[in-house]
């Protein structure tokens, strides 16, 4: 491993392996502030009702392997979590003593905010010690990326009866973050519309469109809108019948997939006599592998690291 010209470190954010694990996880998340019961018993059965665990470390591992072999298996391609284990510290650390100095870092969400990657980048100038990391910033537009996007939403709108299918209203999703991050001039809101608009337009198709965000999280303060179940019910009241969900805000399967679109939002959306369908977690899809391996030789490129 020290012999190659760098390593890899694939970013998560992590996620209990167990309804155990939850507590633990949420006190990390909230940094060493309990969390009220009622909100602990509440993640646990949203877990329970997705199996009980997340798989995004599994999800992630197979990206890392997949990538590790699209770049010839001469590249370490390592995972971090921000918040649960493996800690990016850890792997850091690990991989310091096994003698690796240099390390390119992608986050594994295509769009930047402060909050999500400036996040992840902070946690890893935080763990480094000796080692060089090369961090990609964002890959919202990235080629390949659009074109693994739109391969599923393709697919899932081949599940329509044919006679309905270039009537489907498609909702692109993203994870919601507070509404105060516009006032600094944060690229993320305008990120995912650009993504949407890539998409799209490779797409060709004369379906409707809307953007939304889901998941926002439960405080006090504004988080950014419109909410992807009032975009749903409005859609459905205009007469709606099918329609289909492509979270882009997400690359691998975990709970705001999972749990928020496959029984909240499909739920919420049969209730009112309509069908929801959504896109397949893009996970280690050979094109999403192959933007990365782009984004990593490139990047790597750029500090003179090379075979």
């Amino acid at each position: 491993m020290a012999d190659a010209p760098y390593a890899v470190l694939l970013l998560a954010y992590g996620a209990p392996l167990s309804l155990d694990e939850v507590e633990p996880y949420l006190l990390d998340v909230r940094g060493g502030r309990p969390t009220p019961r009622d909100l602990v018993e509440d993640l646990r059965s949203r877990y329970a009702a997705i199996g009980g665990r997340s798989p995004l470390l599994d999800r992630t591992r197979e990206q890392a392997d997949a990538l590790g072999m699209r770049l010839g298996n001469r590249i370490p391609v390592l995972v971090g979590m921000r918040h649960w284990r493996p800690y990016i510290k850890e792997v850091l650390a690990g991989a310091a003593a096994r003698g690796i100095c240099r390390v390119v870092a992608v986050a594994m969400a295509p769009h930047y905010s402060r909050l999500s990657i400036g996040a992840y980048q902070h946690k890893v100038d935080e763990a480094r010690g000796p080692v060089e990391v090369a961090f990609v910033p964002q890959w919202f537009d990235h080629p390949r990326f659009l074109d693994a996007v739109v391969e599923r939403v393709r697919a899932a709108l081949e599940r329509f009866p044919r006679q309905v299918r270039d009537q489907v209203p498609i909702v692109f999703t993203a994870h919601s973050l507070p509404e105060r991050i516009l006032a600094d001039g944060d690229p993320y809101r305008d990120q995912l519309r650009a993504s949407v608009a890539g998409v799209m337009t490779r797409l060709g198709a004369a379906n409707a469109h809307e953007f939304a965000f889901q998941s926002a999280g439960r405080s006090s303060e504004s988080w950014l809108g419109p909410d992807a179940g009032a975009v749903l019910d409005r859609l459905v009241s205009q007469g709606a019948s099918h329609l289909l969900v492509c979270p882009i805000g997400f690359v691998a399967d975990h709970l705001e997939v999972l749990y928020d679109v496959d029984v909240e939002l499909r739920g919420r959306t049969r209730e009112l006599g309509a069908r929801l369908e959504r896109t397949d977690s893009l996970n280690a899809d050979p094109l999403l592998i192959e933007a990365l391996a782009d984004l990593v030789t490139a990047t790597a490129g750029t500090r003179g690291w090379g075979p």
